[in-house]
Protein backbone atom coordinates (compact mmCIF):
# COMPACT_ATOMS: atom_id res chain seq x y z
CA UNK A 1 0.00 0.00 0.00
CA UNK A 2 1.50 3.65 -1.05
CA UNK A 3 1.86 5.83 1.90
CA UNK A 4 2.10 9.84 1.10
CA UNK A 5 4.52 11.90 3.26
CA UNK A 6 5.46 15.83 3.45
CA UNK A 7 9.04 15.58 3.34
CA UNK A 8 11.42 12.64 3.40
CA UNK A 9 12.57 10.81 6.60
CA UNK A 10 15.57 9.09 7.62
CA UNK A 11 14.08 5.82 6.48
CA UNK A 12 13.73 6.81 3.01
CA UNK A 13 16.91 9.09 2.87
CA UNK A 14 18.42 5.37 3.68
CA UNK A 15 16.85 4.00 1.04
CA UNK A 16 17.31 6.80 -1.33
CA UNK A 17 21.05 6.51 -0.24
CA UNK A 18 21.27 3.31 -0.96
CA UNK A 19 20.16 3.09 -4.67
CA UNK A 20 22.90 2.79 -7.40
CA UNK A 21 20.43 4.76 -10.32
CA UNK A 22 17.10 6.83 -10.20
CA UNK A 23 15.04 8.24 -12.50
CA UNK A 24 14.21 12.00 -13.79
CA UNK A 25 10.86 13.13 -15.23
CA UNK A 26 10.00 16.33 -16.64
CA UNK A 27 7.65 17.97 -19.00
CA UNK A 28 6.64 21.18 -20.54
CA UNK A 29 4.07 23.38 -20.08
CA UNK A 30 2.86 22.50 -24.16
CA UNK A 31 0.76 19.81 -24.55
CA UNK A 32 2.43 19.45 -27.88
CA UNK A 33 6.03 18.79 -25.90
CA UNK A 34 7.83 15.91 -25.06
CA UNK A 35 7.42 14.13 -21.97
CA UNK A 36 11.48 13.49 -20.67
CA UNK A 37 12.34 10.62 -18.72
CA UNK A 38 16.19 10.06 -17.91
CA UNK A 39 17.88 7.47 -15.49
CA UNK A 40 20.96 8.53 -13.73
CA UNK A 41 23.56 7.12 -12.24
CA UNK A 42 27.00 7.66 -10.01
CA UNK A 43 26.80 9.28 -7.23
CA UNK A 44 25.15 11.82 -8.68
CA UNK A 45 21.88 12.80 -5.94
CA UNK A 46 22.13 14.42 -2.54
CA UNK A 47 19.52 14.99 0.30
CA UNK A 48 20.30 18.12 1.14
CA UNK A 49 17.53 18.83 4.18
CA UNK A 50 14.38 16.50 4.57
CA UNK A 51 12.45 18.54 2.27
CA UNK A 52 15.08 19.74 -0.37
CA UNK A 53 17.37 17.49 -2.81
CA UNK A 54 19.70 18.07 -5.35
CA UNK A 55 21.19 15.84 -8.44
CA UNK A 56 24.91 16.60 -10.43
CA UNK A 57 23.68 16.65 -14.29
CA UNK A 58 26.69 14.99 -16.05
CA UNK A 59 25.38 15.61 -19.38
CA UNK A 60 24.14 13.77 -21.75
CA UNK A 61 22.36 13.52 -25.43
CA UNK A 62 19.86 16.44 -24.45
CA UNK A 63 18.62 19.26 -22.48
CA UNK A 64 14.89 18.30 -21.83
CA UNK A 65 15.16 18.63 -17.82
CA UNK A 66 16.87 22.09 -17.58
CA UNK A 67 14.19 23.79 -20.04
CA UNK A 68 11.57 22.04 -18.57
CA UNK A 69 12.38 23.42 -14.75
CA UNK A 70 13.15 26.56 -16.08
CA UNK A 71 10.30 26.85 -17.94
CA UNK A 72 7.60 25.34 -15.10
CA UNK A 73 9.71 23.83 -12.54
CA UNK A 74 7.93 20.70 -12.02
CA UNK A 75 10.31 17.66 -11.87
CA UNK A 76 9.54 14.02 -10.13
CA UNK A 77 12.31 11.53 -8.71
CA UNK A 78 11.83 7.63 -8.86
CA UNK A 79 14.37 5.15 -7.09
CA UNK A 80 13.18 1.50 -7.26
CA UNK A 81 14.73 -0.99 -5.05
CA UNK A 82 16.78 -3.55 -7.63
CA UNK A 83 17.98 -5.99 -4.60
CA UNK A 84 16.27 -6.58 -1.37
CA UNK A 85 12.92 -5.43 -0.29
CA UNK A 86 10.43 -4.67 -2.89
CA UNK A 87 9.96 -0.45 -2.80
CA UNK A 88 9.26 2.43 -4.71
CA UNK A 89 10.02 6.39 -3.66
CA UNK A 90 8.88 9.10 -5.87
CA UNK A 91 10.27 12.55 -4.61
CA UNK A 92 7.59 15.50 -6.30
CA UNK A 93 8.78 18.83 -6.45
CA UNK A 94 9.56 21.96 -7.59
CA UNK A 95 12.89 22.79 -9.05
CA UNK A 96 15.64 25.09 -10.43
CA UNK A 97 18.08 24.73 -13.24
CA UNK A 98 21.70 25.57 -12.58
CA UNK A 99 23.99 25.83 -15.49
CA UNK A 100 28.32 25.28 -14.99
CA UNK A 101 27.77 29.62 -15.21
CA UNK A 102 25.82 30.39 -12.40
CA UNK A 103 26.96 31.58 -9.10
CA UNK A 104 24.47 28.96 -7.11
CA UNK A 105 26.12 26.59 -9.42
CA UNK A 106 29.54 27.00 -7.46
CA UNK A 107 27.83 27.26 -4.06
CA UNK A 108 26.53 23.60 -4.39
CA UNK A 109 28.86 22.27 -6.32
CA UNK A 110 31.02 21.15 -3.34
CA UNK A 111 28.18 18.72 -2.04
CA UNK A 112 29.19 16.56 -4.66
CA UNK A 113 32.05 13.95 -4.27
CA UNK A 114 32.24 13.20 -8.24
CA UNK A 115 35.43 14.91 -10.15
CA UNK A 116 33.89 15.23 -13.38
CA UNK A 117 33.05 18.07 -15.26
CA UNK A 118 29.10 18.60 -15.18
CA UNK A 119 26.67 21.08 -17.28
CA UNK A 120 24.17 21.62 -14.42
CA UNK A 121 22.73 21.48 -10.91
CA UNK A 122 19.00 20.42 -10.30
CA UNK A 123 18.09 21.23 -6.82
CA UNK A 124 14.29 20.04 -6.13
CA UNK A 125 12.23 21.90 -3.17
CA UNK A 126 10.09 18.79 -2.30
CA UNK A 127 6.39 18.85 -2.11
CA UNK A 128 5.72 15.32 -1.54
CA UNK A 129 7.13 12.31 -1.39
CA UNK A 130 5.35 8.46 -1.77
CA UNK A 131 6.42 5.00 -1.69
CA UNK A 132 4.70 2.02 -3.41
CA UNK A 133 5.57 -1.77 -2.85
CA UNK A 134 7.55 -2.28 -5.91
CA UNK A 135 6.46 -5.83 -6.36
CA UNK A 136 6.42 -5.25 -10.17
CA UNK A 137 10.37 -4.19 -10.43
CA UNK A 138 12.58 -7.29 -11.14
CA UNK A 139 16.09 -8.01 -9.25
CA UNK A 140 19.22 -6.56 -11.05
CA UNK A 141 22.62 -7.27 -9.70
CA UNK A 142 24.92 -3.89 -9.62
CA UNK A 143 27.81 -4.18 -11.37
CA UNK A 144 29.51 -1.07 -11.66
CA UNK A 145 29.63 2.12 -13.55
CA UNK A 146 29.69 2.99 -16.98
CA UNK A 147 33.08 4.83 -17.82
CA UNK A 148 32.14 6.16 -21.24
CA UNK A 149 30.51 9.40 -19.76
CA UNK A 150 34.28 9.67 -17.05
CA UNK A 151 36.80 9.06 -20.22
CA UNK A 152 34.33 11.49 -22.74
CA UNK A 153 34.94 15.08 -20.06
CA UNK A 154 39.19 13.80 -19.29
CA UNK A 155 39.64 13.44 -23.55
CA UNK A 156 38.82 17.04 -23.78
CA UNK A 157 39.81 20.31 -22.56
CA UNK A 158 37.89 22.50 -20.17
CA UNK A 159 37.48 24.80 -23.16
CA UNK A 160 36.36 21.82 -25.29
CA UNK A 161 34.35 20.62 -23.37
CA UNK A 162 32.31 23.94 -21.98
CA UNK A 163 31.91 24.63 -25.98
CA UNK A 164 30.57 20.65 -26.83
CA UNK A 165 27.95 21.09 -23.89
CA UNK A 166 26.85 24.52 -25.32
CA UNK A 167 26.91 23.53 -28.76
CA UNK A 168 24.94 20.23 -27.99
CA UNK A 169 22.74 21.74 -25.36
CA UNK A 170 21.63 24.97 -26.96
CA UNK A 171 18.04 23.79 -27.51
CA UNK A 172 15.32 20.97 -26.50
CA UNK A 173 13.81 17.98 -28.82
CA UNK A 174 10.99 20.65 -28.99
CA UNK A 175 13.36 23.45 -29.50
CA UNK A 176 12.90 25.44 -25.66
CA UNK A 177 16.25 26.82 -24.92
CA UNK A 178 18.36 25.14 -22.98
CA UNK A 179 22.18 25.97 -22.03
CA UNK A 180 22.73 29.33 -22.75
CA UNK A 181 26.07 31.34 -23.65
CA UNK A 182 27.15 34.23 -20.87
Amino acid sequence: MSQTYDALNDDLIAFIRAQKMFFVATAPLSAEGSVNLSPKGYDSFVVIDNSTVAYLDLGGSGIETHAHVRENGRITFMFCAFDGAANIVRIYGRAEAFSFADPEYQALRPLFALPQAARGIIRCRITRVTDACGWGVPFYDYRGERDQLARYIDHKTPDAWLESRLERNAKTLDGLPGLVRE
